[in-house]
């Protein structure tokens, strides 16, 4: 591609899409023009940010648009599926916020679309893609740091910020639930740790426990799951203290056949100052390593595989496999 990459944006109902946007701008995308439906909660947020970016009257003046060869989605997730079908029949290629979809309906729709088109549909999963600390665990772990992954756990804690939530948060059919949504952020880092094609559901389940005025939010949900090669554990809530300097204490813990890696992401209570705090312990090493300079490799890697048309950002069949179980969870504990 001898132009800029040029990004349609459909979509920000979720403050994932600020990241979206502005990490495809540093490394040397374009943004072209926005739609939202209304006015969401996000909107003062994106606009100070982007300021003179146009916004179109239709999601249709984004998506026909011939100059643009990416849009990106966040709008509210039961949504998303259809308007990454239109397009990717369009010919542009999708970068989602999660969930892509909300149900195995629509997964398969956009499996299909995707086999018939050849496009791209990625999703962002921030708390890999947006983490200097997880790229630096990655190069530990491929560099044999800790032997071979044979355990994940993962936990995704969130602060509910009750009263700034819009109506279809509340709305499992809008939302997809609590593991469709925020557990589908610690599948892939299972899969993609442990060098996992496939995954079996072991367990799953969610309830309400602290928000019994909104019976339709999930405000906890778990996961086991076990491939042939490994174990993992899944923990997502939305329980964030206020006292947290931080919306949520994420964290992911690495067991390898000679060592261990745990990762604070976004703060560590122990003490220490700023984010992306790394734990690393094998035979001859018990250290704390600074991540924040490792850098976020997913934005520039896809902006390459939309113009070479390779797959190096993240396999479409991990995207494929990451949503489904994810979808699955969600049924299995909703059958519960």
């Amino acid at each position: 591609m001898s132009r800029p990459l040029r990004i349609g944006i459909v979509g920000i109902d979720h403050r994932h899409i600020y990241g979206m946007a502005s990490e495809m701008v540093k490394v040397g995308a374009e943004l072209v023009c926005w739609w939202t439906q209304g006015a969401p909660e996000t909107l003062a947020g994106f606009t100070k940010r982007f300021p003179d970016l146009p916004r179109a009257a239709q999601a249709r003046d984004v998506i026909g648009r011939e100059d643009i060869d990416l849009i990106l989605l966040s709008g509210i997730p039961s949504e998303r599926a259809d308007f990454a079908i239109a397009a990717m029949q369009a010919g542009k290629d999708v970068m989602s916020d999660k969930p892509g979809c909300t149900n195995l309906a629509q997964l398969q729709r956009i499996e299909d679309c995707v086999a018939q088109t050849g496009r791209i549909w990625s999703i962002d999963f921030s708390e890999r893609f947006e983490v200097p600390a997880v790229t630096r665990a990655a190069e530990l772990v491929a560099e044999g740091a800790i032997g071979r992954v044979i355990q994940t756990i993962g936990i995704g804690p969130h602060r509910l910020n009750l009263n700034t939530r819009p109506d279809w948060f509340y709305d499992p059919e809008q939302f997809g639930g609590i593991l469709t949504d925020i557990a589908s952020h610690q599948i892939d880092q299972f899969l993609f740790f442990t060098g996992s094609d496939d995954a079996e559901l072991r367990y799953a389940s969610t309830g309400n426990y602290g928000n019994p005025a909104t019976p339709g939010l999930q405000d906890f949900g778990q996961i086991v799951l076990r491939s042939d090669r490994a174990e993992g554990y899944i923990r997502v809530d939305w329980f964030t203290p206020d006292a947290l300097p931080s919306w949520g204490d994420g964290r992911l813990m690495l067991l390898g056949t000679k060592g261990t890696i745990e990762l604070r992401k976004y703060v560590d209570v122990g003490g220490a100052p700023g984010s992306d705090h790394l734990f690393l312990v094998n035979d001859t090493r018990a250290e704390r390593m600074d991540c924040t300079d490792a850098g976020l490799p997913y934005f520039g890697r896809l902006a390459s595989d939309i113009a070479n048309r390779t797959d190096s950002a993240m396999p479409q069949k991990h995207v494929f496999k990451t949503m489904r179980l994810a979808l699955e969870a969600q049924a299995m504990a909703d059958k519960a």
